[in-house]
């Protein structure tokens, strides 16, 4: 009984933890062939001119020129602030959704595996497939969305013709992607609440906005600024839904960095160039993570007094 026991001293976990090494180390090195080497590559040819195209052309140095002329550039911050919009409202329409199905289906009702597993499926199709999808729904010609405003318009009607309208519609379809994502995290947390302290709310006849300010909310809010962390992120790099149904237009009214990046570096092949936009993506994702985490922790200081 005795062997099988850590011993108190620590000289069981360090051995432990000797014998555990050679387990570790090889998937630490193909962690870092496949994520650090890359991200250390891209920051290093961020400071050079240099063309992937042409990988025989010697890099030149530039130093931190692409860095300011990211700042100075108004097609940057065009781009930055079309992702910025189609962040706000579609994390927004995610949220509002996601609350609006767990109330759905957060009691039990006849038939609630069936229509909880359809109501699912879109968060398991492919980004590409959704894409293509919702590009046939908006076509003007035999699309879903023209059929039904032609007859109240009287004129036909383009989805994806005007700024507005177009980023209108990739909302719509990145929110109806990922709207069930918020849901089930949004179930996760309420599974969490304590029942005594609903039970107790019931009982002193607190109204069901009082519970749900008093009791629900703050048992759910962490996990509710994790989906948002989630899903700020993954529109933040949104790219395969924006190609597929307006491929940036029209114009450039819903071009995202992302898809600046990918065009800067496969269409026009200025690899330091787009490294540079690469790096200033990672900057933003990094803060927006250090955000969340300050918020926790403010969270559990709150709590702990």
């Amino acid at each position: 009984m005795s062997a099988t026991v850590t011993r108190r001293d620590g000289r069981g976990i360090f051995a432990s933890t000797r014998h555990g090494w050679p387990m570790v180390v090889p998937a630490l090195c193909v962690l870092c062939v496949m994520n650090l080497l890359p991200i250390l590559w891209s920051f290093g040819i961020s400071f050079y001119r240099f063309r992937a195209d042409h990988p025989r052309l010697a890099p030149h140095f530039l130093g931190l020129d692409y860095y300011v002329e990211l700042m100075t550039d108004d097609d940057v911050w065009e781009r930055v602030s079309n992702t910025g919009e189609f962040i706000l409202g579609s994390v927004s329409v995610q949220i509002v959704v996601g609350a609006l199905l767990v109330g759905l289906f957060y009691r039990p009702f006849p038939g609630r595996r069936l229509i909880l597993m359809l109501v699912l499926t879109p968060m398991l199709l492919s980004t590409v497939v959704v894409g293509t999808f919702f590009n046939f729904f908006y076509d003007p010609t035999f699309g879903f969305v023209a059929a039904i405003m032609r007859p109240l318009l009287g004129h036909p009607f383009v989805p994806l013709a005007s700024p507005t309208s177009a980023m209108t519609s990739l909302i719509i379809a990145d929110a109806w992607m990922w709207s069930p994502f918020v849901m089930l995290m949004l179930m996760a947390g309420l599974s969490s609440v304590p029942r005594e302290l609903c039970e107790a709310a019931e009982i002193d006849r607190a109204s069901r906005w009082h519970r749900f300010r008093s009791v629900i909310f703050p048992s759910v809010r962490g996990v509710l600024l994790l989906a948002v962390l989630f899903r700020v992120i993954e529109s933040f790099n949104a790219y395969e839904l924006v190609s597929a149904i307006t491929n940036g237009g029209p114009g450039t009214s819903t071009e995202t960095l992302s898809t600046q990046i990918y065009g800067t570096a496969f269409v026009l092949f200025q690899t330091g160039r787009a490294s540079a936009l690469a790096n200033f993506s990672t900057f933003v994702i990094i803060l927006l993570v250090n955000l969340y985490f300050q918020a926790m922790r403010q969270r559990g200081r709150a709590m702990g007094t």
